[in-house]
């Protein structure tokens, strides 16, 4: 049974709308989202029956997305000195009771496969020669991992290459429609109660307005929400709108309070914050406080490489004792060859704010990276609701349990996109073509018209969040968001926009009320989520939070 099953209510549609004032456009699979997961989808449509049509949504360009600006690597079993049994282990280690361990198993046997996919595809993985000579794929350790399992590339521009090799195969690829710059406002759906079913999608571009995307098939794989906090690792795309879409359209939501703080982002007052990537710690780096003592033993045996929630409030709790705005990172003992090699990027990205990563020291703080929680999905990424199926951040696979093992992001990508794009492409597959718009009309009261400062209710939203639903929560704090929001909620949800500044505000104050309510619901703390009024999890496996809009 879940821990606790929540009903919230909410507006169905963002906007209003009449079917005979809106285009209609007719595809057999649609995915919305093109990072990893939506290509790889898009990808395994096409291997499943090349003849169906199939159109995939990107947000911004294509190039843009959560995916291309993963650092680390794509954590697989290619050593021989590793084997499944452990990075299975690891993975439920870093889970903390709510991993399911058909999903973790079934995603760490198609690993090396995946990995492999992606070489056929032509990503440059970086290589390494073995006692040998011969070149093989180099691996390297991250926190949580026994084993050095993660494949790299650029150094620390894995997303990158991956994701330069997986939009080069989908642009050549038959009767796959790619529209960039295209914002998903609503997921449609016809039928009512316990036989609904989504059928597509409305969507919106500068260019074409809103178009009616009717779909027999739909996969949404729309990414994360880090946008919701002031300190984040996300692009501006990361605003929540396919966990929002999918809850306003009956799909159940899954573990939302569970958001991955990643413990070292570049802090560098007036500019724009970078990961800094686990990688740097797997590599030796170490982290110290201002007066330059290395203070993870306190917290960790495994110091550094101790799981990412825990080296986060590490790094809290010794900002607050000193009131320094930061902490440092140190790869000064390291050899400044293998510093070069391996962190190109990041270390470009320092220079240009005068530092030098081989011996100056690193500002970082935690920045909200990696959403757990999502759309819940089964083995084939179907969600509850028919006709809808999900993939990669925005999704509850039960891979992550209550923390996400570091470098397992990009592979559940990998894994579901395909699977889910495969489960979409058969359903679609097997229906005849009917070219019906269907009669829908949207819920939405008449809109007001008080003026609304977007951005300055989003840096509100954000300092909030960082603030009540960070890295430590309470009752207190978490009924101050509720209130907060739902007031926000109140005058700011009855507006109606007519471009995605305002779409995006909703949405993120709708996942906000979902983040909060899941975190205050959860009364125990538990992986990335955690209680300084309830600082120990309940005993036994830990359970579900549900949400479903009411």
């Amino acid at each position: 049974m879940p821990l606790a099953e929540l009903s919230l209510a909410s507006p169905r549609h963002l906007v209003r709308f009449h079917p005979k004032r809106v285009p209609h456009m007719f595809t057999d699979v649609l995915i919305l989202g093109a990072g990893i997961a939506g290509i790889r989808a898009a990808l395994a449509a096409r291997a499943v029956d090349p003849s169906l049509e199939t159109v995939v949504i990107s947000k911004n360009e294509l190039r843009e997305s959560n995916s291309a600006y993963a650092q680390g690597g794509i954590a697989g079993v290619l050593d021989p000195e590793d084997d499944f049994a452990h990075h299975a282990a690891d993975t439920i280690a870093a889970g903390k009771g709510l991993c399911d361990p058909a999903v973790v198993d079934l995603v760490i046997r198609e690993a090396p496969q995946r990995i492999e996919e992606l070489v056929e595809y032509g990503a440059d993985f970086d290589r390494v020669a073995d006692e040998h000579g011969v070149s093989q794929l180099a691996l390297t350790r991250e926190g949580g991992h026994s084993h050095r399992r993660i494949v790299h590339a650029l150094g620390d521009a894995t997303g990158w290459e991956v994701m330069r090799a997986m939009r080069k195969r989908v642009r050549s690829a038959e009767n796959v429609q790619l529209w960039e710059q295209t914002f998903l406002i609503d997921l449609l759906t016809v039928g009512e109660g316990a036989d609904a079913r989504c059928a597509g999608a409305l969507v919106w571009s500068p260019t074409h307005g809103k178009t009616f995307v009717w779909a027999k098939s739909t996969v949404l794989c729309t990414g994360g929400l880090g946008r919701l906090y002031r300190e984040t690792t996300n692009p501006d795309i990361a605003t929540g709108d396919g966990h929002a879409a999918a809850f306003r359209a009956g799909a159940q939501l899954r573990d939302m309070e569970f958001m991955q703080f990643h413990p070292t982002v570049l802090y560098i007052a007036g500019g724009a914050r970078h990961l800094i990537s686990e990688a740097v710690r797997g590599e030796g780096a170490h982290l110290l406080d201002a007066d330059g003592r290395r203070f993870m033993g306190d917290y960790s045996e495994a110091m550094e490489l101790a799981p990412r929630d825990e080296v986060s409030r590490a790094i809290t709790d010794v900002m607050e004792k000193s009131g320094h705005p930061c902490v440092y990172l140190s790869l000064a003992h390291l050899d400044p060859r293998l510093v070069a090699e391996r962190f190109p990027n990041i270390g470009q990205t320092c220079k240009r704010f005068g530092l030098d990563i081989s011996k100056d020291r690193i500002p970082v703080r935690p920045g909200a990276h990696y959403m757990i929680g999502g759309v819940t999905t089964d083995l084939h990424g179907a969600t509850t609701l028919p006709g809808l199926w999900s993939a990669g951040e925005s999704t509850s696979s039960g891979l992550h349990g209550a923390n996400r093992l570091a470098s397992n992001s990009l592979l559940e990508g990998l894994v579901f996109g395909k699977r889910a794009g495969e489960a979409a492409a058969r359903f679609a597959s097997g229906r005849g073509d009917e070219f019906c718009a269907r009669t829908l009309e949207a819920d939405r009261p008449a809109p007001q018209h008080e003026p609304l400062d977007v951005d300055d209710l989003r840096r509100s939203l954000a300092s909030l969040m960082t603030r009540r639903v960070g890295i430590a929560r309470d009752a207190a704090g978490l009924r101050e968001a509720q209130r907060q929001v739902d007031f926000w909620a109140k005058f700011a949800g009855t507006q109606e926009f007519g471009e995605p500044a305002g779409w995006e505000l909703q949405n993120m104050l709708l996942a906000a009320r979902l983040m909060a309510a899941a975190a205050a619901a959860r009364d125990e703390s538990r992986g990335v989520h955690f209680r300084s009024d309830h600082p120990e999890p309940h005993p036994g496996a830990g359970e579900h939070v549900t949400l479903q809009r009411s």
